[in-house]
């Protein structure tokens, strides 16, 4: 029975640590889509040029 849940366990952390690191990916690519719009367009929707900068980008072709 502990054996169960200890793979449990094992599993869970991976999806969690999976989940984390798509959420990172998913983050780092929208700010490089956001980057690409013009200054006007960022600040009427309440994003700075700076602010999207330091979150990163990234370009993924999927």
């Amino acid at each position: 029975m502990a054996n169960n849940s200890a793979k449990r366990g094992f599993f869970r952390a991976a999806m969690d640590n999976l989940v984390a690191a798509r959420s990172r990916q998913v983050a780092r690519y929208v700010n490089g889509a956001l980057l690409m719009m013009d200054d006007e367009t960022l600040k009427a929707n309440g994003y700075s040029r700076e602010g999207l900068k330091r979150g990163g980008s990234s370009y993924y072709p999927f």
